[in-house]
């Protein structure tokens, strides 16, 4: 997970942005912290991802099977 402050400084950077406008270094330094945001996000998603199962009304399994492929490839060892 990001860190309080990464957070806070992305919000910083998009209000500065929005109001006054971005030196080059704030845009490249605000382009790396967005780009970390979302490898978290991605992250955090596929782990979701992988202990996800489909049930339909009836109780049956009905996990697609590209999902279940996902989850074979990927289990901890």
């Amino acid at each position: 997970m990001l860190s309080k402050d990464k957070l806070d400084r992305i919000n910083v950077l998009a209000k500065k942005s929005k109001n006054e406008g971005l030196t080059e270094d704030e845009k490249t330094e605000q382009k790396e912290l967005r780009e970390a945001y979302l490898a978290n996000v991605r992250g955090a998603f596929k782990n979701h991802l992988k202990g996800m199962t489909v049930v339909d009304p009836e109780g049956n399994d009905v996990t697609p099977k590209k999902l279940r492929d996902y989850q074979d490839r990927n289990k901890k060892h």
